[in-house]
Formats: structure tokens, C-alpha cells, sequence
């Protein structure tokens, strides 16, 4: 694959990618879930969470999470390392910048990385994997913002987890 060619994969890798923080933030499911091939894999068990593997599994489990419209999110993502691994697959890393809101007046402002691979098919390139780290997690609301530390994300991560059962 000549420069050119290498060039307009990788832009279009960078085009899944806005779509992935825009379909999400708007909470539009059916388009959001076409981003991912079937075999989809999430990994946030770096950052406190699960690994859930599918695609329509990962779909739903954000949905049931994040979908009520008063949980607004806003995902950001900048400082694209994407790397052609043959002409049909690629992988990347993201910088991360989210905010979740977690109840009225608390939100969480996250930043990390998003580490992905990609597939390419007859439709276009799609995510087919997505480790998430979390380089730090601020909890804050109008009057005040407290860091979270890798402690207490584990902590809290074992106490969801134990309420959850």
C-alpha cells in the first residue's frame, strides 16, 4: 500500500473513531452498535470494570448503564497512534478525556487511553477490540472535586460488585 492509500485508511480509522464518541454521547444504539464487528471484545478491567465479549452484549450492557437521559456523557478523544497491521486490520491508541454524570450534582471526569484494534470488511473498518486504562478519575459536582485513587476504584469496584450479587 503506497503513502496515499496508507493515509486514507488511517483517516478513515480516525472517522469510526468521532463516530464512536458521537453515537455514544447521543445515545443513539442501533448506528453506535454498527461500529463493531460481531466478535467485539471490551476490556475495563484495568479501569474497575468488566470484559464483555459481543458486540450486541457490550451494546446493551452501555445502554442499561449509561442510556437514561440523565446520565449525560461526553467522550473526547485526541493524539491518534494508529498503526496498518496488514490491508484489512489496524490497531491504535487513544488519549481519553470523559465525563459521566453519576447522580444529580456528581459527575466524573475521567482521563486514559483507549488501546484498540480494528477490522476492515466489504462495509468498512470497525472496532474489534478496546482495552480502556485510566491514567486518573476525578468525582466532582459544583462546590467540589475529589481525585480518585487506584485504591479507591478497586474498593469501589469490589463493593459494586459484592451489591451487585
Amino acid at each position: 500500500m503506497d503513502d496515499a492509500a496508507a493515509l486514507m485508511e488511517i483517516e478513515a480509522i480516525k472517522q469510526l473513531k468521532a463516530r464512536y464518541c458521537r453515537l455514544l454521547d447521543a445515545k443513539d444504539w442501533p448506528a453506535w452498535r454498527q461500529l463493531f464487528t460481531d466478535d467485539f471484545v471490551s476490556d475495563t478491567s484495568k479501569a474497575g470494570g468488566v470484559v464483555i465479549s459481543g458486540a450486541d452484549d457490550f451494546v446493551a450492557f452501555l445502554r442499561k448503564t449509561l442510556g437514561s437521559p440523565n446520565k449525560p456523557t461526553v467522550h473526547q478523544v485526541h493524539a491518534p497512534e494508529i498503526e496498518l497491521t496488514s490491508a484489512t486490520t489496524a490497531r491504535g491508541v487513544w488519549a481519553l478525556q470523559d465525563v459521566v454524570r453519576l447522580a444529580p450534582a456528581l459527575n466524573l471526569a475521567g482521563y486514559g487511553h483507549y488501546h484498540e484494534t480494528y477490522e476492515k470488511d466489504e462495509t468498512g473498518w470497525r472496532i474489534k477490540t478496546s482495552t480502556l486504562t485510566r491514567l486518573r478519575e476525578d468525582v466532582f459536582n459544583p462546590v467540589l472535586s475529589v481525585r480518585i485513587s487506584d485504591r479507591m476504584r478497586r474498593g469501589g469496584a469490589r463493593l459494586a460488585k459484592r451489591m451487585a450479587k
